[in-house]
């Protein structure tokens, strides 16, 4: 096991990654007498017994959701904190979110929101939710019309990634997580980048060592990142890289044309395309990128979308201000840079090109 701390003075946290995790009740670091394992019914039947049996002695509670984005709703929100109070969970208490990025976004607001705010444990049973949505403290639900627009800011007390876990992952949802893996070399690390491009068969084959290094490095990066900048008033707002795309991508396909990752794969190929036609990286280097992007079995273009269409959800994006749309854009490969859009002719000419 390895542990990286998230540095956040008195709200600092672990990051544990490892094999075999989900047994130790000493990594899960919560004192509470009161415990609901949020799940879906995907997860349930693989990991819950064990997450159940390492918190005995305590009161715990179940509670198993359907799986996918298109229940990561107010709807759903209003169950856990239902399943709560009927529960009768006291201040004390704490959430643990046994699962991907759904659930995990999901806990962590009702954590944050129950009673003002309790604690809550990361068991994140995705390569995405172990290298991304985990850390960090996002919480949030989906509005129909823009992904991630309700939400808070509260951190976890641990993070728990058990490696095990990916063994049950589906080869689609692998790929999903390698586009988050793939953003960090791209927006801060050349050589990790360089890295992927030599392991990614090893990474999609399951390899424990260099599964082992990609999410430790990817967590290494986003601790440090979310320690100097943690409501993204400023550098945290890289690691949206290609988000701003994928977001307006998620919503026009309803949450169920393209898993997350999917579309962050592409809206990376787009920002890159984007900084190209500025004239700040060449095409060898979008082409690296495109190629990593589809070694790792991601989709890297997306047709029958209008681009208008695409813009408007772009429009609605939360890093959005009174001065228009914010893009995160690539200067060099591991230099990406938070950026004012450019003008929409040269994106419309991107976005008719690429969704051609």
């Amino acid at each position: 096991m390895e542990t990286i701390t998230v540095a956040l003075g008195d709200r600092s946290y672990p990051i544990h990654i490892g094999p075999g995790l989900l047994d130790d009740s000493n990594l899960y670091g919560a004192s509470a007498r009161q415990m609901l394992i949020v799940t879906n019914e995907i997860v349930a039947p693989l990991y819950l017994d064990r997450v159940v049996a390492a918190l005995r002695g305590r009161q715990v509670e179940t509670l198993v959701l359907p799986d996918g984005e298109r229940y990561k709703t107010l709807a759903t929100f209003g169950t856990v904190l239902d399943r709560l109070i009927d529960a009768n969970f006291h201040r004390d208490s704490c959430l643990v979110a046994l699962g991907g990025g759904v659930v995990g976004d999901l806990t962590g607001y009702a954590a944050a929101s129950f009673q003002r705010g309790v604690d809550f444990v990361q068991i994140p049973t995705t390569l995405l939710a172990q290298v991304d949505s985990s850390v960090g403290g996002k919480t949030a639900v989906n509005h129909p019309r823009a992904k991630n627009m309700i939400g808070a800011f509260h951190q976890p007390i641990a993070v728990l990634a058990d490696t095990d876990t990916l063994k049950t992952l589906p080869t689609r949802e692998l790929s999903a997580g390698l586009a988050e893996v793939i953003k960090y070399g791209v927006i801060v690390d050349a050589p990790f980048f360089a890295w992927l491009e030599q392991h990614m068969d090893a990474l999609r084959a399951l390899d424990g060592k260099a599964l082992a290094h990609a999410i430790r490095r990817s967590c290494e990066i986003k601790a440090q990142i979310v320690a100097e900048d943690e409501r993204e008033h400023g550098r945290r707002a890289l690691l949206n890289l290609g988000h701003t795309f994928g977001h307006a991508l998620e919503a026009l396909g309803n949450y169920e044309r393209w898993l997350h990752g999917e579309a962050v794969a592409i809206g990376t190929v787009l920002a890159a395309r984007t900084s190209q036609a500025l004239g700040w990286i060449d095409a060898a280097t979008c082409e690296r990128i495109e190629k990593l992007l589809a070694l790792a079995g991601l989709p890297t273009h997306a047709s029958g979308i209008d681009p208008d269409a695409l813009l408007a959800g772009m429009r609605g994006d939360k890093k959005a201000d009174k001065a228009g749309l914010k893009l995160i854009l690539i200067k060099a490969l591991g230099d990406a840079t938070v950026t004012r859009a450019p003008p929409e002719a040269t994106l419309r000419a991107v976005l008719a090109e690429q969704l051609a």
